[in-house]
């Protein structure tokens, strides 16, 4: 594959060129106009962290951070950097672990240690997780990035049996731990039938199933991925006696994709390493990707599933939640169900989808810390 990964090479390069000039001169148009405003939200309750400079202090003095576990497929779709750079820049989560789900286990911490060293937070441990499935290269979407990146060069810590690294942290965390679950989901099965009683001191956040909503962005309901890909394990995972699960189905998170001001504003940051690091790896991704055609890359971000996972983590105040019951198909279908074998929570409508977009693009700019 070295022709291909050369031609992505090439084309990444092109588009940070492009990148680079944006920032410098006006700003692209996209079919349906840029806004001129960037339009903060006001009005929110306290608990909507927002990113305002009196916010940010209230929080930091007042609230204990929220110890968190990310199990990601990184390197794959796109929106798992972006949910990562959302991670590191929300003061509200302390990141405990990044553990890699399904899949290359070392190809996906190579990204995620290059990711990390980049924003300097080289202090995350990295976990390798279950390597469940083999992994073709049309799947490896980032590899160019991480070309001449070795895993030995990560100088934080490297934990080869990730799975069990997490249950350490669990059973040894003096405060619940919320499991930021954005990927399919053997790496948690396996952890619960090794040390079962993590559940009780564990919330979960996760990204999982399709209960009104579909790819389509409505009707009918879609086999989400993270289900599809291993329903056994997600069932043996939504068994577990956890103190609280809370989904973004594709109900909300189908509908959270940058766009306008608010996309180029992230675009235009070229002096910011996290997110030029997020830049260069869609720019790469874009032409990579098979089950999409992903040339509105300079216009607007690709769907950010993943980051609505990493918000509910510290926040609710933009969806709307009910608690649901429903069971899992062999095919990877979440079917509302009265009398189904699983109970959570699943933010299925959005309050303000305007104000979650502003509000992420703030995040990941951190002018809310300006």
């Amino acid at each position: 594959m070295k022709s291909r990964d050369s031609s992505c090479l090439v084309f990444a390069a092109i588009c940070l060129a492009a990148f680079a000039l944006c920032a410098a001169g006006p700003q692209l148009s996209d079919s349906q106009g840029l806004s001129n405003h960037l339009h903060t939200p006001t009005g929110l309750p306290d608990h909507a962290i927002l990113g305002t400079n009196l916010q940010t202090t209230v929080l930091s003095a007042s609230r204990p951070t929220i110890p968190v576990i990310l199990d990601t497929d990184i390197g794959t779709d796109i929106d798992d950097t972006w949910a990562l750079a959302l991670l590191l820049r929300s003061p509200e989560l302390d990141p405990k672990l990044i553990l890699m789900e399904t899949g290359d286990a070392t190809y996906r911490a190579r990204i995620t240690a290059k990711f990390l060293a980049v924003a300097g937070r080289t202090d995350i441990p990295i976990g390798l997780g279950v390597n469940s499935r083999p992994m073709s290269e049309s799947l490896r979407n980032q590899d160019p990035w991480i070309k001449d990146y070795d895993l030995s060069r990560y100088p934080g810590e490297v934990a080869a049996d990730g799975v069990g690294r997490m249950i350490r942290i669990i059973e040894e965390s003096p405060a619940p731990v919320t499991i930021i679950a954005i990927a399919p989901s053997p790496n948690l099965a396996v952890a619960l039938a090794r040390a079962p009683g993590i559940a009780a001191r564990c919330r979960l956040v996760g990204m999982f199933g399709s209960f009104a909503v579909g790819y389509s962005g409505g009707p009918p309901v879609s086999p989400e991925t993270n289900v599809r890909v291993d329903p056994a394990a997600l069932r043996a995972v939504l068994a577990a006696p956890w103190r609280d699960v809370l989904l973004t189905p594709l109900d909300t998170c189908n509908a959270a994709v940058l766009t306008g001001e608010n996309y180029h504003r992230i675009w235009n940051a070229t002096g910011d390493p996290t997110l030029r690091a997020v830049i260069e790896n869609y720019c790469i991704f874009a032409p990579r990707v098979n089950w999409m055609n992903c040339d509105y890359f300079a216009l607007r971000s690709s769907t950010l599933f993943d980051c609505v996972a990493v918000y509910l983590a510290y926040s609710e105040a933009f969806v709307e939640t009910e608690t649901i019951r429903f069971h899992i198909s062999n095919d990877g279908y979440t079917l509302r169900d009265d009398h189904g074998e699983f109970t959570a929570r699943a933010a299925l409508h959005w309050k303000n989808l305007s104000a979650f977009q502003d509000h992420l693009t703030a995040r990941l700019l951190r002018t809310h810390q300006q």
